[in-house]
């Protein structure tokens, strides 16, 4: 490729929080994003991939505190884990840093005065909650008390878990710091908030225009657009483990505004401080970036984000690609169930190559969730991975080719027109590489290897070899030429098979593109080193059983408690029950809450009530595509509540908590609007 048409590319993966270590979903996105880079590189793009481990925040602080050590000496340890974990999946980072940085704290620095020079911040006092003890404000996440809507105890500052209501932490009964088991006292303090909406006219014709955000991402952002765009809190009161607000007393930045800008400065980091380098990605419309990130992770970087780059005098990125998340045999990730599997779990038992070449079948532009089926895991990677392409190297590769001096020959008209019709497909492959449509990109690799499959099998060289070596030998050249280009095309999801399989053909280097237009004809080929073996369910129970024993030996004893008394139980009158109206409903709509982890809002069809719109917090065990067309059972009279993310006008029934919640379902015949007697 010449330099006139070599593209510049920027590419970042979501930074891992170090707060724990890397488990699939992380290595879901992290194997996405290597593809796209590895694909690049073997077209001849500089292209460089940085990533970081995301630092700060109040739970890296007390984490640090709780092990007795500095949240330095934590987030070391924990990153060189991270990194460890990642690259053993193959996934080759070209810088991999930290948030915890100078070159972060300077940008962070300098894009924050910026922003508050042009007139882009604002202050104002908030109410909150504050340990005397702990000397510390507290986020909602570690305040606990008794739920103010249904009377729960040990639930959130922010919202209940049991019936899904959001709060304030003010509102919460018996509340408690979540660290000394003190009640918290409220104090007002100076808050820094971002005013996103100056940038609304933008955003709104960055999503609109261009490639930027897919079609699916683009709808999600008009409905935000649609609710207003509201200001952004980007500050934190010490003590608090992060940058220190310019110009400000033990004000810090929030974890959400430097975090971001560490894809930044990895980058200015492996440009070993070139500032002008740095500017040629970061300044430079010529150039390309490209985020991959989990669709959890959308608000954050579709809107502040770009609106942060645009304040902060940077170019906004050339694309967001947003994908979905992993569930595990059709169930979402569970400690319980033994499928909340870490990195270092799978790593010990089986080949990273096999989850590549897996999670590559399954991968598609959108923000689908993906399953991990065993089974299918199994099936497809001993068929389609061993069984067609290894089998195409192994079967000619070995006694055969010892029987001709390991020396290829040359290649007739047959065999030409086999290979040339592999190459056929490379227009299709970079295009669907290019558009992160890697399950076409498999298929059609598994359609050319079963072709290449065929000449060979119609050929039988092994039974050639007995009569006329020298049409055995053509037909082994062929169906290596076959396997070279076939390694080519599925190099970025298979590197470590295919340097193997370059090895063997004596090739020393790395495949690319650009060696589909030429031939191996008449060369001495290497002996045959094993590429990859089929995958055995017994090392995935091992795998499964160790994280099962590992979890459970991680949480804490429980005591039996005693049965509960039955005095004090209220008691209600056949009166008081025939106020609540209990009726049949019809879930026409759910969908995610931002910024509320166990919330998911649905709409809900209560027949000739009409519509009404519910938050509940059944998050850990309903997705919200799970529930659309859902019958279930509500509470069709309760009083609407007003929360921070919008009204709630009835409440769902279920039973249980966290995963094992489950919905009241009808048993059959029920229809929206009937009322339950």
């Amino acid at each position: 490729m010449s330099s006139e048409t070599k593209r510049k590319i920027l590419v970042t993966s979501a930074l891992p929080y170090a707060n724990g270590p890397i488990h699939l979903g992380h290595v879901l996105e992290a194997i996405q994003t290597d593809v796209y880079v590895r694909y690049q590189k073997s077209l001849g793009n500089e292209c460089y991939f940085f990533c970081a481990d995301d630092t700060h925040g109040t739970p890296i602080m007390l984490a640090a505190r709780k092990e007795g050590i500095s949240p330095e000496e934590l987030i070391d340890r924990v990153r060189a884990e991270h990194y460890r974990d990642l690259s053993g999946f193959l996934v080759e980072y070209d810088n991999y840093y930290t948030t915890n940085s100078e070159e972060n704290r300077i940008l962070s620095e300098e894009i924050y005065l910026s922003l508050k020079g042009k007139g882009h911040i604002a202050e104002r006092e908030i109410e909150q909650a504050y340990c005397d003890t702990d000397k510390m404000f507290l986020p909602d996440r570690f305040i606990k008390g008794t739920c103010p809507n249904c009377g729960t105890q040990d639930q959130y500052g922010d919202s209940c878990e049991n019936c899904g209501a959001t709060y304030s932490p003010k509102d919460l009964k018996d509340s408690h710091c979540s660290l000394c088991g003190n009640p918290p006292v409220s104090r007002n303090s100076k808050h820094i908030f971002f005013k996103l909406g100056d940038f609304e006219s933008y955003l709104s014709n960055w999503v609109e225009k261009g490639s930027h955000v897919a079609e699916g991402v683009r709808k999600k952002l008009k409905e935000w657009f649609e609710a207003g765009l509201q200001d952004w809190d980007i500050s934190r009161d010490g003590p608090y483990f992060g940058f220190k607000i310019p110009g400000e007393v033990e004000k810090y930045f929030y974890v959400w505004l430097d975090a971001p800008i560490g894809y930044m400065a990895s980058s200015l980091n492996y440009f070993k401080g070139d500032r002008k380098k740095f500017d040629s990605f970061w300044k430079d419309e010529k150039t390309e970036i490209s985020h991959f990130i989990g669709k959890d992770i959308l608000y954050f970087h579709t809107l502040f984000w770009p609106a942060t780059l645009e304040g902060g005098g940077y170019r906004s990125p050339t694309q967001v690609h947003v994908h979905g998340f992993i569930t595990v045999n059709g169930e979402k990730m569970s400690k319980s169930r033994g499928t909340f599997i870490k990195a270092e779990g799978y790593l010990k038992h089986l080949d990273p190559e096999h989850l590549r070449f897996y999670l590559a079948g399954k991968l598609g532009p959108g923000m689908d969730d993906l399953d991990l089926s065993f089974d299918d895991y199994t099936a497809k990677v001993n068929s389609d991975f061993v069984g067609n392409f290894v089998n195409l190297v192994s079967r000619v590769a070995t006694s055969i080719l010892d029987k001709l001096d390991r020396t290829l020959g040359s290649l007739d008209a047959d065999g030409k027109k086999i290979l040339d019709e592999l190459r056929s497909s490379e227009s299709k492959i970079r295009e669907w590489y290019e558009t992160r449509n890697y399950t076409r990109v498999m298929k059609e690799c598994s359609r050319l290897g079963d072709i290449a499959n065929k000449y060979v099998n119609d050929l039988a060289p092994w039974i050639q070899i007995k009569t006329d070596a020298e049409a055995a030998r053509k037909t082994v050249t062929v169906a290596l030429n076959a396997a070279r280009i076939l390694s080519i095309y599925l190099y970025p999801v298979l590197p470590r098979s295919g340097e193997k399989v370059y090895k063997i053909l004596g090739l020393n280097k790395k495949p690319e593109f650009s060696h589909l237009s030429s031939d191996l004809e008449k060369t001495k080929v290497s002996a045959y080193e094993m590429i990859t073996k089929r995958v055995e369910e017994k090392s995935i129970q091992t795998m499964l059983e160790e994280n099962t024993l590992e979890t459970k030996s991680a949480q804490p004893a429980t005591t039996v408690a005693a049965a509960p008394k039955t005095e004090g139980v209220l008691e209600i009158s056949i009166e008081d029950l025939s106020k609540v109206d209990l009726r049949v409903g019809k879930i026409i709509e759910a969908g995610p809450v931002e910024g509320a982890d166990k919330l998911v809002q649905v709409k809900l069809d209560l027949g000739p009530l009409g519509t009404k719109n519910v938050f509940a917090g059944i998050k850990a065990s309903y997705q919200p595509q799970d529930l659309l067309g859902l019958t279930i059972v509500a509470v069709a009279n309760l009083k609407p509540r007003k929360m921070k993310f919008g009204v709630s006008e009835a409440m769902l029934l279920a039973s249980g908590e966290g995963e094992s919640l489950s919905l009241f379902v009808p048993h059959r015949g029920a229809n929206p609007g009937d009322k339950l007697k």
